[in-house]
């Protein structure tokens, strides 16, 4: 480990050199408060910016320890972290001059949810921060001067109002605390009352817009119908009452704009803490949650879908059923049995984005078309099994067939964004028209044992000889088939390329940020590199969870951790090893 004094009189040695020569900066720094660690030089002035970190002994930092002892609280104050670096960066952002990224300074930039991101770590002995700086340079020609500003002025400042007690705004870092706790209390309280979902009075769910997900100014704060109204006691924020869903079947219905998928787009986003001001602080959902919709063109593999869909004309077998290109209603279907799989209790969907021969068959279709004839069981026929023989729940937003109705346990109308329980009014029309109840086909509940895509054994073809789990039982040959270095890119939060493959995520909604796709990128890389074992998808993300656990972000990375990955949950773990081809 060299000293800050030895830094600066490197670079001031360096100056006016091609740019390549900055690669020796590479190493440890001793400042006088921190440790300065550049992991990695970038090649060129126009390629991505330098990363860097620093470790600041927790004698230093001096926060107190009561606002990290819990994990919920030590998140939370990892997230406030961030956010202030992100300010404090941004006072200095490209200050220092010269070409293509010098002088930038950057960190994650968080949206209104609260993730476990790596740009951010508290251990035992102090935090560490994680960032990229622009190493600046004229053309290709070393501005020596310029990096000895950014880091010997711009970021000790920028350090010392991050992370030392004395600079932060104590109120706000204890309001961030105290928010993650009371959300933390608040899931609790939902296992304990079986309920899937509880949105605080007072919330404020619509967004600003389609491209910002900040609340949307003079919009109709929530209020929930005093039939599902609870009061609930948090141990900061006291007594809080809003809308309790319970377990089982719910639609939501209503005219069109009126603000049902509004509802169920903050109860799909309720799987993640919020940060104070976003308006969804208190709309918590059953973290276990996933949302469904149809994904015409994805790729299935070995999937016993046979709940919905069997008897094929081909005769094909759905028990193990792959494909490369899945219609709308066998995508739909194989996104229950995955999340079946992956372990939810709540189902969210909204018949807007559903495959409408998967979701529903009324009377008249079902006396033209008679069930031999028809191979799709329709998820209105397994709703009601789903809760009573699995555990799993759904809330549904229905506009266009009144048949679920029959099924619903409870029946939410939205009115101009106002909440109306209106479950005894549509049970007296039911009551009504007994022609329209559901008669559901023999239920059989699946078995969970398909083996892993991305294990180190020989893959075969998808449309060949498929490995069923228990049905083949069949064994790996090893692992010499796999790339030693893949590469990794991410674009935005919706599609990663593994090597030369690329895997979709437009459709796995509950991705709330770009990160958890990084993340997910390199779980995937782990697993296709170093995971050599043929195990079933179950035990494979188990694994990825234990390991991260135990050793954190380092185990999934080749030499540094970056700056820029974020936890993803248990649930898009499974939902990228799905669409991943091999």
């Amino acid at each position: 480990m060299r000293t800050a004094e030895e830094l600066r009189k490197e670079l001031r040695g360096m100056d006016r050199k091609s740019y390549p020569a900055y690669k020796s900066l590479a190493g440890t720094y001793q400042f006088e408060k921190y440790k300065l660690i550049i992991d990695h030089v970038q090649g060129d002035p126009f390629a991505s910016p330098s990363s860097l970190h620093v470790e600041m002994p927790h004698r230093q930092a001096g926060i107190p320890e009561r606002y990290y002892e819990s994990n919920c609280g030590e998140i939370a104050l990892r997230d406030y972290i961030v956010r202030e670096a992100g300010r404090q960066f941004e006072k200095y952002n490209f200050k220092a001059k010269g070409s293509g990224k010098s002088g930038l300074m950057s960190i994650s930039r968080c949206g209104q949810e609260v993730l476990e991101r790596s740009a951010c770590e508290i251990d035992a002995v102090g935090i560490i921060l994680r960032f990229h700086v622009g190493f600046p340079a004229s053309g290709r020609t070393i501005q020596a001067k310029e990096l000895e500003k950014i880091l010997f002025e711009f970021l000790p400042e920028c350090i010392e109002n991050a992370l030392c007690w004395r600079r932060l705004d104590h109120q706000k870092v204890e309001q961030a605390v105290w928010l993650a706790e009371d959300q933390n209390v608040l899931r609790k309280i939902l296992a304990e009352n079986h309920w899937v979902a509880f949105a605080a009075n007072g919330s404020i769910l619509p967004r600003k817009s389609g491209v910002s997900e900040l609340p949307m100014a003079g919009s109709v704060p929530f209020q929930s119908p005093d039939t599902l109204e609870k009061v609930i006691e948090l141990p900061h924020r006291g007594k809080v009452s809003g809308m309790a869903i319970p377990e089982g079947i719910t639609l939501i219905v209503g005219g069109g704009y009126h603000g049902k998928s509004t509802l169920l787009e903050a109860l799909q986003n309720g799987v993640y803490d919020h940060i104070g001001g976003d308006g969804r602080e208190l709309v918590i959902t059953d973290e276990t949650a996933v949302k469904l919709r149809a994904e015409d063109g994805r790729s299935v593999r070995n999937v016993d879908i046979s709940m919905f869909i069997n008897d094929l004309p081909n005769g094909r077998d759905t028990s193990c059923f792959s494909t490369m290109d899945a219609s709308g209603s066998t995508s739909q279907a194989a996104g229950v049995v995955e999340s079946m799989e992956a372990g939810t209790r709540l189902l969210l969907i909204d018949e807007d984005t559903s495959a409408t021969n998967f979701m529903v068959r009324d009377a008249l279709m079902q006396r033209v078309i008679s069930r031999e004839k028809e191979p799709i069981t329709p998820f209105i026929e397994r709703m009601r099994v789903l809760y009573e023989q699995a555990g799993i729940s759904t809330i549904l937003v229905a506009g266009s067939s009144g048949a679920f109705f029959y099924e619903a346990d409870r029946v939410i109308q939205m009115d101009r964004y106002h909440v109306v329980d209106i479950t005894d009014k549509v049970r007296e029309i039911c009551g009504q028209n007994e022609n329209g109840q559901i008669t559901s086909a023999q239920f059989e509940m699946p078995v969970f044992d398909r083996k892993n895509p991305s294990a180190g054994h020989k893959r075969e073809q998808i449309h060949g000889g498929r490995d069923c789990g228990r049905r083949r039982g069949r064994q790996g040959s090893g692992g010499s088939e796999r790339p030693r270095a893949m590469k990794v890119k991410v674009m935005g939060r919706e599609t990663m390329v593994l090597d030369k493959e690329t895997v979709d995520l437009r459709y796995v909604e509950q991705l709330a940020d770009s990160e958890q796709t990084a993340a997910l990128a390199y779980f995937m890389r782990y697993l296709l590199e170093k995971n050599q074992t043929v195990q079933t998808v179950q035990e494979t993300v188990d694994g990825v969870e234990k390991i991260f656990d135990e050793r954190g972000w380092q185990a999934f990375c080749c030499g540094y951790v970056p700056c820029g990955l974020a936890r993803p949950r248990k649930q898009e773990i499974y939902a990228v090893l799905n669409r991943y081809r091999g």
